[in-house]
């Protein structure tokens, strides 16, 4: 996976306010879809090491200099006083479910609206979630069992950071509740089926407590080609519980049930 063999330990911010360093470039480009496009796989030639060479406009992907996913090392992360809330205004909204190989999305309708967060001012618009397994980011050279991101999109193009995603780590314990109650909706997707529709699911459901709790807030990339930089990352720093069940589920989906444990 990018950025793990070799980790980039930079510093970054354990904030409990909007303040996030300044970034020229704007970001416009979406993850891609296509998982026949680009692999995890090194022997297939479409690993991390090629994903800028596969195609032009994925070239950050290689030359980037804030790429993520990260290794934050909590040492060195700054405390922010006088802290001002993350602020989340989500609601229910019609999903369907994708299976995009290299992990599960969850896209919302175009024409529904599943709310918003807002960052320094900036509303942003959840427009899709998604897991990985193991985890993409570590804390202090930890990766995770799974990794959970919200990707939201600020309307206005012109807006220096038009993206901002919130992620959320996972370790084992206990069965995570919101993810008991989208496997059971999920399981029969498969290669047939790349998109099924999922109902209303309630995003307030995920349990994200940044309101009052610490998070790791630094500004990275698209994880995925193509790689695009600028984007706002908020990385919760309470780790939630999944079982090994919900993990081994979501990876037999995907089909890929042969990662190590964490």
């Amino acid at each position: 996976m990018k950025n793990q063999t070799k980790p980039a330990f930079i510093h970054v911010l354990l904030v409990f306010s909007a303040l996030f360093h300044s970034y020229s470039t704007s970001v416009s480009a979406q993850e891609v879809d296509d998982e026949n496009e680009f692999s995890y796989s090194e022997e297939s030639g479409k690993g991390p090491s090629q994903w800028g060479n596969i195609k032009k406009e994925w070239s950050d992907c290689k030359t980037g200099k804030m790429q993520s996913p990260i290794d934050i090392l909590s040492r060195k992360a700054k405390v922010i006083k006088n802290p001002v809330r993350l602020e989340m205004s989500y609601k229910p909204t019609e999903f369907i479910v994708k299976n995009r190989g290299h992990d599960i999305s969850l896209k919302i309708h175009w024409l529904k609206s599943a709310g918003s967060i807002k960052i320094n001012g900036t509303e942003y618009f959840l427009q899709q979630a998604h897991c990985h397994s193991p985890s993409e980011h570590a804390i202090d050279g930890r990766r995770y069992a799974l990794e959970l991101h919200l990707v939201h999109q600020a309307k206005d193009p012109k807006v220096k950071h038009n993206l901002a995603v919130v992620g959320l780590l996972y370790k084992y314990g206990e069965p995570d509740a919101f993810l008991s109650k989208l496997l059971g909706n999920i399981s029969a997707t498969n290669d047939e089926i790349h998109e099924k529709p999922l109902g209303f699911v309630d995003p307030t459901h995920i349990d994200i407590r940044m309101g009052g709790k610490a998070y790791y807030r630094y500004i990275g990339s698209l994880t995925v080609p193509p790689c695009t930089e600028g984007v706002i990352w908020s990385v919760q720093k309470q780790v939630k519980q999944v079982s090994k069940e919900q993990v081994h589920a979501i990876r037999v989906l995907v089909h890929d049930v042969s990662k190590d444990a964490y």
